[in-house]
């Protein structure tokens, strides 16, 4: 086992991913309590990795382009789980539904990234970044966010004030707040805690007994305390609250163990997670299919989140948001291909929902983008800068979204 300083630093944060030969001196030490101040507003952002279909997502079942030009993918009317007597949820979005009616959930509809990049990766980091289309940013928009409430409300550095849920630090929380990033919450394992210390353990002990880097011993300490401190939480025995019924899929352990960590009371203010398989060029299928499949789990597994924290959901706000949308008319195979703006949730206890913001652009062919895709409205930071300024007081909007130019007379009034 090879452990280097590269373990600590990956991405400049922390990196915790399920290690299982942790030093002896974190073993035999007794853990008197764990950190348990009172939550505060937390923020959960969910990336959708690969162009979700807004148009299919959040359906504007009124246009007859729509149907015009999804022959075999369109949602039909009878169908379309209705919102507003204009726009309709997908069928598959049934989990959604009551979130929406109870004013919880909102949805910006036309949103999304003002960069006309089509490629996957480069999106994706622009988006990240908060800047598009500047490819220098080495830090994310939602680590700047954290920055510019340090600078408005005094500095904090809890263990998991930032966190991810997956193998790395993403470049959205990216930056100089220390972010911690966990490959799954149960795999926490402490080894050797008899006498004997197993070779990797002795020898992981010796080098950070012994260096002498500054850096790497901050990190270190970093590392343990919030080792120590999940393990205290016991998160092997956690049981959904309310009934909440979590997907058996990648996404629903993600989001089941969101919630772990933000009933635990750590002192998370900022989660990531992404959930994959939205890139659907092929085979989109309409009411059934490849689409429905993933916004089956994506819709159930952000319910049972909800559900399962209860009372603590009105400090709580979540946002999604994804690289980019999808060409207005199917493909000659049945899908969709890359296209423009798309369609964000907002889900919160204080999100004004109940209703579909932005401006609508219309689908008839001079409206298009390009001639193919929905037009942009809204800017997809303009939706984060109001999240981040109402939810975590970063009034430095100039700092999270350099060159952007927003302010609150901007807002869309979500929260």
């Amino acid at each position: 086992m090879s452990i280097t300083r590269r373990f600590f630093l990956h991405h400049g944060a922390l990196a915790i991913a399920g290690t299982a030969a942790l030093p002896g001196f974190l073993v035999r030490s007794v853990l008197a309590e764990a950190a348990a101040a009172a939550p505060g507003r937390r923020l959960v952002v969910i990336f959708q990795r690969g162009a979700a279909d807004g148009l299919n997502v959040v359906v504007p079942y009124r246009e007859k382009n729509y149907y015009a030009m999804r022959p075999t993918i369109a949602i039909p009317q009878n169908q379309v789980l209705d919102l507003d007597g204009f726009f309709g949820l997908h069928p598959a979005l049934a989990s959604f539904k009551p979130l929406y009616d109870q004013g919880h959930l909102a949805i910006v509809h036309a949103a999304g990234s003002p960069s006309m990049n089509r490629s996957h990766f480069d999106a994706q980091d622009y988006m990240e970044a908060g800047t598009p289309d500047v490819k220098s940013t080495r830090d994310g928009w939602l680590n700047r966010a954290l920055q510019a409430q340090d600078a408005c409300c005094g500095e904090h550095h809890d263990a998991f004030r930032a966190l991810a849920l997956g193998p790395e630090v993403p470049l959205t929380l990216t930056g100089r707040i220390p972010a911690i990033a966990i490959a799954n919450v149960n795999s926490f394992a402490v080894a050797g805690n008899g006498p004997a210390l197993s070779p990797a353990a002795q020898a992981f002990e010796a080098m950070y007994a012994e260096t002498g880097d500054q850096l790497l011993r901050e990190a270190g300490d970093e590392s343990f305390n919030a080792v120590k401190m999940l393990r205290a939480a016991d998160p092997v025995r956690y049981q959904p609250a309310n009934g909440a019924n979590y997907p058996h899929s990648e996404f629903g352990s993600s989001m089941r163990q969101i919630t772990q960590l933000l009933k635990a009371n750590l002192g998370v203010e900022a989660a990531f997670t992404d959930v994959l398989g939205w890139d659907t060029h092929q085979a989109q299928g309409g009411v059934q299919g490849q689409l429905a499949n993933r916004l089956r789990d994506f819709s159930e597994s952000i319910a049972a989140f909800w559900r399962d924290l209860g009372d603590s959901a009105e400090n709580v706000t979540l946002v999604t948001l994804s690289e980019f949308g999808r060409t207005a008319r199917e493909n000659g195979t049945g899908g969709t291909d890359h296209g423009h703006a798309n369609a964000m949730f907002v889900l919160g206890g204080q999100v004004k929902g109940r209703k579909v913001y932005g401006r609508w652009p219309g689908l008839d062919d001079e409206q298009l983008n390009q001639g193919r895709d929905l037009a942009l409205t809204t800017d997809y930071r303009q939706v984060l800068a109001e999240i981040v300024t109402q939810t975590m007081g970063a009034k430095d909007l100039d700092l999270v979204f350099p060159g952007a130019g927003l302010a609150p007379n901007r807002f869309l009034g979500l929260v």
